[in-house]
Formats: structure tokens, sequence, C-alpha cells
């Protein structure tokens, strides 16, 4: 249902990582022309930015087939992407919980693990898990 794509390019800590974030937003991103040509964008996302659950690397989907022309792209499990994106907190992302946890692409248990594998504290986590009652309760389609 979203027209959007996040992108992290390189690894956590490298000096480009919020400039290529920046080239991404700017040159793909919303309102630009690739979005007014194609239907959707990418949003440039830096590691410094996000929280993910320990060990999501283990669990990622890579992707590398002929049409990816020898890159491999690297999509975050279902489960852990739904954890970040509580993290992270934004309207739009309980609206995307809510759907993957209504067309069954996730569990309510399962993203709950990965709440308990984020490392933050207890209270955050805990106001991770309300927000992802508060998704369960959206009815999006």
């Amino acid at each position: 249902m979203s027209d959007e794509l996040d992108i992290i390019v390189g690894t956590p800590g490298a000096p480009e990582e919020g400039h290529v974030s920046d080239l991404i937003d700017g040159t793909i991103g919303e309102l630009s022309p690739f979005h007014s040509t194609f239907g959707y964008y990418a949003h440039g996302v830096a590691f410094k930015t996000a929280v993910f659950p320990s060990g999501w690397e283990e669990r990622a989907i890579r992707v590398r087939t002929e049409r990816t022309g020898g890159a491999t792209g690297v999509c975050m499990e279902d489960h852990d992407l739904a954890a970040s994106k509580l993290a992270a907190g934004r309207p739009k992302d309980l609206i995307f919980v809510a759907q993957l946890l209504l067309c069954g692409l996730a569990s309510e248990a399962g993203v709950g693990e990965r709440i308990a594998l984020m490392p933050l504290d207890s209270t955050i986590q805990a106001t991770l898990g309300l927000r992802l009652i508060a998704a369960k309760q959206l009815r999006t389609c």
C-alpha cells in the first residue's frame, strides 16, 4: 500500500552515510521527477537514525538476480522491520505495522520478540509494546 521505499546504503558508521541518504532523497525521493514518473519513491535512511533488533542481519533476506545487475539487496525480515518501524513511531509507521499484522506477514508475538531484542531500555521497549497494541487495533483495509 505504500509508495515509499526506505533505503540504507553502506555500513553502520561509514563517513558517507548521511551524504548518501541525502543523495537518495534528492534524486529519487518524495516529490522528485522519479516519484511523479514511476509512482513511488525512496527515502534515504542512515544507520545512525534507525534502531534494529539484535541479530537482524542474520535474519535478513538477500535478493540477487539478473535484474539486480550483480548487486545484492538486503531486506529486513518482516518482524525485524515491524519492530524498527515501531521504534520510529511515526503515524505512517504504525499504519505499516498494522498492515503487516492484518495481512499475516508478521505476528504480534513475533514483533514482541523482536522488540525485546532491541538495544533500548525497558521503558522504551514497553512504549514500543504499546505502539504494537495500537497498531494491531488500526484497521487499514
